[in-house]
């Protein structure tokens, strides 16, 4: 059985705490977790539309929000570098704009990095190496293409954790079908992925 991946929410803001929002679309509420300069930019009883990123595991669905698609690409492109999950990648964003994040990346300064908590001097050298090739210290952003097909497998990777896979064999058979298709879309990736696995033992 496939996963219904909540790519946006839109509707009234209803309440705004410390490090999410609730949003109700069609008389639902939806927590999505932000960072403080987005939930800054929110107003109780506004309107907004927030670009989501959804994450999936055994107990918990869980909506990550972000204001523009640079934020959400770039959240899920820092997710693609081992011992980054998703709460590590929103206090990235939380303390590094994502120009910032991405000169950081670029200009492998990763001093810069370490001033996020909880990213020490090895995770911030991980990071450059994996990623600097991947963005650009520009307004143009990541490569054409690279950050949207991360972002996807990052979602869908943790799709597939949730569901009883190891990350190692949910990583293996992700990049297999991004391989195939890099232009697969959540949806159609995690399909691909689950057929690719077979049955969870």
């Amino acid at each position: 059985m496939g996963v219904a991946v909540i790519a946006s929410v839109s509707g009234e803001v209803i309440d705004i705490a410390l490090d999410h929002a609730v949003v109700e679309c069609a008389g639902v509420g939806y927590k999505v977790l932000a960072t403080p300069p987005t939930l800054g930019s929110l107003k109780r009883g506004g309107h907004v539309r927030l670009l989501t990123s959804m994450m999936v595991r055994e107990d918990s669905m869980t909506l990550y929000g972000f204001t523009d698609p640079e934020a959400r690409d770039l959240f899920g492109l820092l997710q693609t570098v081992t011992g980054v999950g998703p709460r590590l990648a929103m206090a990235t964003l939380a303390v590094l704009e994502p120009d910032s994040l991405r000169r950081a990346l670029a200009e492998s300064d990763a001093k810069a990095l370490t001033t996020v908590p909880g990213i020490g001097k090895r995770v911030a050298e991980r990071l450059v190496v994996e990623l600097r090739d991947k963005v650009t210290a520009g307004s143009a952003g990541a490569v054409p293409g690279a950050p949207v097909a991360a972002g996807a497998g990052a979602q869908v990777t943790e799709a597939l954790v949730g569901l009883g896979f190891t990350e190692g064999a949910a990583q293996k058979a992700v990049a297999a079908v991004l391989a195939d298709d890099p232009g697969a879309d959540s949806s159609s990736l995690l399909r691909s992925a689950l057929t690719a696995l077979g049955p969870r033992r």
